[in-house]
């Protein structure tokens, strides 16, 4: 009979410490994510130095409330996954140093996951997904359009040239002087507003392109709010934040349509924070009916970051026996092909 595998996986590439444990690569054991939510609050989006003191701070807590909510124990885990590319540098240094010392203290393999990799693969967990697919990859900190023709084997097709969309997203929060951060707060107004009142720009879609620019429209946001606080006493915020969610929207599936017909591909995953947006799930699903295309989501609670993604991709590279040194080192921002 073969052995089991537990891959103890740890994310902390931005603002969530995040560890997970994933048994032979498809059942989450645990997924236990800490937010620093309420401490960026009042600047309106992420302090890197600030988050990774938190980190620092909580790290081994959330270890051992991974490990308890599985019920295994140190002596279980066959091997530790850690995302050492893609994110803050003193964030990644706080996973990647807890990883290594848990590896050289337990005598276990220690494997590296990029960050992006682990979203693209969100979506398998608890579900099977074709190859080859378009995944439309979209949080605060990345916006990528990606043909996904095998585990390890991907073509960019698409970037942002500028903000990406989650950044949009609390920019605009800011400018209507809502909370951080501004995903679910303007996805939850949007749904008491008029998304045809403000005619806002499809960005980049008269173009044969396949990338993105938001920063134009952040802007167009910025100087519609100035013109109604000047002229009008009585519009609503919901309709600003309805029209712009819409005009994001269509653009955000315009060019993944515009993918799949260019690559004859029929099935699409969405992956990455904003793919927990509810009109956007639902405007995609309407879509993928007419075009007969297949349209995928994570679980809600694999949209954000989190260990769990990191885990089933490590999962695959432990099969392959990818493991590395003890010298592993982190990268900001390197490139996922």
């Amino acid at each position: 009979m073969n052995k089991d595998i537990y891959i103890l996986a740890i994310e902390t590439s931005c603002d969530d410490t995040a560890v997970s444990v994933v048994k032979n690569g498809s059942q989450v054991l645990s997924n236990v994510v800490w937010n620093q939510n309420k401490t960026h609050q009042k600047f309106g989006g992420i302090v890197p130095e600030l988050s990774a003191r938190k980190h620092l701070k909580v790290i081994n807590y959330v270890i051992i409330e991974a490990l308890e909510t599985a019920k295994i124990s140190f002596s279980d885990i066959s091997a530790v996954a850690v995302n050492n590319q893609k994110g803050l540098i003193r964030s990644l240094v706080v996973g990647v140093s807890a990883a290594k010392a848990l590896c050289l203290s337990l005598n276990i393999p220690l494997i590296s996951v990029h960050h992006i990799e682990g979203h693209i693969f969100s979506n398998f967990i608890g579900k099977e997904i074709s190859f080859p697919h378009i995944c439309l990859t979209i949080s605060g900190g990345h916006n990528l359009l990606i043909c996904v023709n095998d585990y390890f084997n991907y073509q960019i097709i698409g970037n942002t040239l500028d903000d990406a969309v989650g950044e949009v997203y609390d920019k605009v929060a800011r400018v209507l002087g809502l909370s951080y951060p501004g995903g679910p707060v303007i996805d939850k107004l949007s749904k008491n507003g008029d998304e045809t009142k403000y005619k806002f720009s499809r960005p980049m879609t008269d173009l044969d392109s396949l990338d993105f620019s938001f920063s134009g429209l952040k802007t167009e946001v910025s100087r519609l709010k100035s013109k109604l606080d000047e002229t009008q006493t009585n519009y609503k915020i919901e309709d600003i934040c309805a029209s712009f969610q819409k005009a994001v929207i269509d653009t955000l599936i315009f060019k993944t349509l515009i993918a799949c017909r260019k690559n004859n591909i029929k099935n699409i995953s969405v992956v990455g924070g904003v793919s927990a947006n509810s009109r956007l799930r639902e405007l995609f699903s309407e879509v993928g009916l007419k075009n007969n295309l297949e349209v995928f989501f994570p679980e809600l609670q694999f949209t954000t970051d989190n260990a769990a993604m990191i885990g089933y991709v490590a999962h695959q590279k432990f099969l392959k026996k990818e493991f590395e040194k003890l010298d592993l080192e982190v990268y900001t921002d390197e490139p996922l092909v």
